[in-house]
This record gives structure tokens, sequence and C-alpha cells, in this order.
């Protein structure tokens, strides 16, 4: 959107609802943070009332700010020779978000985003909910407002474990009925907490704990490829020649 416009949603968003919503602007995409307690009023109009009509729902995703801000990459601050594990203190999985190593600007752990698109005004809009309750996040359900969420706020359950109260049929969508936590979550090791093998003896596949020990491997060195190189100067001469 243009600047104008972007000005214009702020202000009629400001306008129109106060406290209820607060409102960002970040690299040019506005942002609408909702309690969940006013969710589906705000929803509600946005998508009907004609200073918005916010009628198409274009994605929604949940979100995970545990470690938020954090790096375990070791980059320009490394030597010049060698390898290590390149993690700097504690990392993302290796630590609770009770216990995370510094305080960020995030006041949860869980939000759910929806992006709407409002065609008539030719605008868009980015809506954000914290889940109250880190140990069992919850938001209402968007599903009855815009139907077409149905199966995002499934996926969004399915892998980040944030359940969507009202929800006409949630479950699983991606990972298996019988799959243990949720993969998403940044806590959730990366090589998964289960393995599977066809077991010869007991002709089916048995599910057994991981046998792989987690760890990072990340190379402390940073390397000027020669192809990157290359294509770089190839790059300039064009710019010069035309």
């Amino acid at each position: 959107m243009s600047d104008t416009q972007t000005n214009s949603l702020v202000e009629r968003l400001s306008a129109r609802f106060g406290d209820l919503v607060k409102v960002t602007v970040s690299h040019g995409q506005t942002t609408a943070e909702v309690a969940a307690a006013s969710l589906l009023s705000v929803a509600t109009a946005l998508r009907d009332e004609p200073g918005f009509r916010f009628t198409e729902a274009v994605d929604l995703c949940g979100v995970d700010y545990l470690g938020y801000g954090q790096t375990e990459w070791d980059t320009t601050d490394v030597t010049s020779t060698g390898f290590s594990r390149g993690v700097e203190g504690e990392a993302i999985g290796r630590f609770t978000w009770a216990d995370r190593p510094r305080d960020v600007a995030i006041p949860r752990r869980f939000a759910s985003v929806v992006h709407l698109l409002s065609i008539e005004l030719n605008q868009r809009l980015r809506v954000r909910v914290f889940c109250e309750d880190d140990s069992l996040p919850v938001v209402p359900s968007l599903v009855h407002t815009w139907p077409g969420l149905n199966w995002f706020e499934r996926e969004s359950f399915d892998l980040f474990g944030i359940i969507y109260d009202g929800h006409p049929d949630l479950r699983r969508i991606l990972t298996d009925y019988g799959f243990v936590g949720h993969p998403f979550r940044k806590d959730f090791p990366l090589i998964g907490n289960v393995e599977v093998r066809y077991d010869p003896e007991q002709k089916r596949v048995v599910y057994e704990p991981v046998s792989i020990e987690p760890r990072v491997l990340v190379p402390r060195v940073i390397r000027d490829d020669a192809d990157l190189i290359q294509a770089k100067a190839e790059a300039a001469d064009h710019w010069r020649e035309n």
C-alpha cells in the first residue's frame, strides 16, 4: 500500500476501535494487535463495515516467540580457521519460556496471526492475537467469520498446539494422528522425539526413541565462495556497460 493508504488505515483503525486494538506499522505493513476476548467482534467489524471491508482472509499461522531475538550462530566474531559447534550460550530448544536468557518486548509466547485483504479498498492488514496462557494456548476460531481459514487453523493447531476455540473440526492435518508434540514449537528437537523402522520379526513398523545424539555442527569460517565472487563481478560489469 502507499504511505497515504497506510496512514489512512491506521487512523481509521484507531478511531473505530480505540484501546481495543494496538496499531503499528513496520516495513510498510500495518499490524492490528487484538486481545483474544475482543477478537471476534473486531474481526466481524473488519469484514463487514464500509471503512474496512476485509472480506478475504489470505493466510493464518501460529507463531512461537520462544527465543525471539536470540541467535546461536557465530558469524563475524569468529576466528578465520577451524570448526566448532558455533553456539553462543543457550540457544533455542535449550531453555524454557520462563528461563529464556534475556527479556524481549513480547508479552506472551504464542500468537495467531491472520493476513486480511480488502479487495474493495485495495488494502491489507495483519491481525495478531496472543494466547493468554502459555501452557494451554487458546484463541477464538475465526472460521465462522472467514470459512476459508478452516484448514489454516488446523495446521496451526497441529504444528504449534494452538487451540482454536469454536473450530468445528480441530484435529491434526499434517502429522500422524498419534504424533506426540507440535513440531514447529521452538523447543521441539529438530531430530524429533521418536524414530520408526520396520521390524521383520513383528512384521510391522515400530516406534522407538530417537537414537541420534542432539548436536549442532556449525562451521565457524565465513568463506568467500568463488562462484559468488564471479557472479558479483559479472553483475558489476553488466551495470557499467548499461
